[in-house]
């Protein structure tokens, strides 16, 4: 893969020591931490969702990547914190700003920091298949059409 180009679209991210350029904070972390850039402390009431922007552009270029924004399990777990959209796909032509959905999924109201890290960012292969129309299977599976709960606890 050749390198993922970044582009800094808001110059607070190179200006305030408290947000970083994309890196990995230990060598063996799968994706980047995303931060909030925003100018003042927000409150996300419970059970609602805003739209954040990170300053930053992002091109893969490579079709055969993808970016994904996810959540962050600690967020996730000790406040509620999670992404509007669950998970985000960034195909690797978008080159606009990362955009982070936050949705405050708890039953109290969290407010969330210039610069703090809210979401997390990998690029992951693309499997990119030809489709062929059928009218059959070529063969059956040992699950066939079976789908949600066929196996176990519905």
């Amino acid at each position: 893969m050749q390198a993922v180009q970044v582009k800094v679209l808001n110059p607070k991210v190179i200006e305030n020591p408290a947000f970083s350029l994309p890196t990995r904070a230990t060598d063996g972390s799968a994706g980047i931490d995303l931060r909030a850039c925003i100018d003042e402390p927000l409150t996300i009431k419970a059970g609602s969702t805003h739209l954040i922007g990170t300053g930053l552009a992002v091109y893969i270029c490579d079709p055969n990547y993808a970016g994904m924004i996810l959540p962050r399990s600690g967020l996730g777990h000790k406040h509620g914190i999670v992404l509007g959209n669950l998970v985000g796909l960034i195909d690797a032509d978008y080159q606009g700003e990362l955009m982070v959905s936050i949705w405050n999924r708890s039953g109290e109201d969290f407010l969330l920091n210039p610069a703090e890290r809210m979401a997390q960012y990998i690029v992951v292969p693309v499997a990119r298949p030809e489709f062929e129309v059928v009218t059959e299977f070529s063969d059956q599976s040992a699950r066939g059409a079976g789908g949600f709960g066929h196996s176990g606890r519905q």
